[in-house]
Parts: structure tokens; C-alpha cells; sequence
């Protein structure tokens, strides 16, 4: 962890500096750090129980989980990725790179015509986290209310994939954030501490 991780109520802050340092990772770095995370969740047993994962198509400098979205079909199991709406997240069950069109904030996204699912295993993208499983995403809440609406209908796994320069001492956290299940970075598997 780097000096600048030191807690913070600045939730803005915290994510700036962490996506700052995910950034300056160089691209080759940040290739073999993405494989070596794929490993890793892909050699999670809750995660291979599941029959359906929720993954995320990767923008700007975030790991790129392509390759473990194909291991994961390889493997049989289905793969959904999120669209983002009025309403929040939808997630819908996707094949193959080729049924993504472009959504906003730069995503690529389901159509419309992709079958909507609720997934009980999620890979979460995520800008910054903490040891106890806490996280700052990008400022939305999507994935908040995402995974609380999910939990409506049972226990779910969120599994957060970032690299280990987004760790951050202490993450600001309110009574809605949802601990995340997991985090794997490139030199770790993470299991949250506690509150």
C-alpha cells in the first residue's frame, strides 16, 4: 500500500488517488497482473459452484477480465454483464462479445434484446477498497443498489477484482454499502476482515 492511502472522509479523494495509481500501471503490467487475477477467481470454489457469474466488460485502465469471462464459458457457466438504466443496473445473459453495443459512461452493454437475469455470483469493478471488503466505486451507487436488490432474493457472492495498488487503508462506508465477499488482486485472495 502507498503512503497516499491514508483514510479519508473524502470519498472523492480516495478515488482519485487510487485510479491515479491503477492509471500509472503500464500496460504490460497491468496484462499480467489481469492474468494472474483471472487465476485466482477462477480458482475460487463458490464462484465455480456458480451457474451463472455476472462479470463486467472493462473500460479505461480496469482489470480486464475478457479472458476470464471466456474460462468461465469454457467451463460451462453462464456469463451476464450489467446495463446500466434509469432504473439502475440490469443484468442481462450474454454469449459472445459480438451481442455488446455502446452504453453510456463509454461501457459496452447488452442489448436490449439479451435475456435479463439476476445473477447470485457478481465480479465487481471497483475504484478503491479496503482489508475488511468495503469499496468506492465510481460515485454512482449502482453497484450498491445492484447488490442490494440482489440479496432480496438470497445470498449472493460479490467478488471484487482490482489491482493491488487500489488498496487503500480504510474505505469511508455508510449503513447501505454492501461488504464485498471477496477481494482478488494480482497478489492476493482477500478475505474481509470484518466491520
Amino acid at each position: 500500500m502507498s503512503d497516499t492511502s491514508v483514510a479519508s472522509p473524502d470519498k472523492a479523494l480516495l478515488r482519485r488517488e487510487a485510479l491515479s495509481r491503477r492509471d500509472e500501471l503500464a500496460p504490460d503490467i497491468r496484462a499480467e497482473a489481469s492474468r494472474r487475477i483471472a487465476a485466482s477467481v477462477l480458482a475460487l470454489p463458490d464462484l465455480a459452484r456458480a451457474v451463472l457469474v455476472s462479470a463486467y466488460w472493462p473500460i479505461r485502465s480496469e482489470v480486464d477480465v475478457r479472458p476470464l469471462i471466456a474460462a468461465l464459458r469454457e467451463r460451462g457457466q453462464a456469463v451476464a454483464l450489467p446495463q446500466v438504466t434509469p432504473a439502475g443496473l440490469v443484468f442481462r445473459q450474454v454469449t459472445d462479445a459480438e451481442a455488446l453495443r455502446a452504453g453510456g459512461f463509454g461501457l459496452s452493454e447488452p442489448g436490449p434484446d439479451a435475456p435479463v437475469v439476476r445473477p447470485r455470483a457478481l465480479l465487481v469493478p471497483l475504484a478503491a477498497f479496503d482489508r475488511r471488503g468495503h469499496r468506492i466505486g465510481y460515485g454512482k451507487g449502482y453497484y450498491d443498489r445492484a447488490l442490494a436488490s440482489l440479496s432480496q432474493d438470497g445470498p449472493i457472492l460479490a467478488v471484487g477484482v482490482a489491482f493491488a495498488v487500489q488498496e487503500i487503508a480504510a474505505v469511508p462506508d455508510s449503513p447501505h454499502d454492501r461488504r464485498l465477499d471477496r477481494v482478488v488482486t494480482e497478489t492476493a485472495v482477500i478475505e474481509p476482515t470484518g466491520a
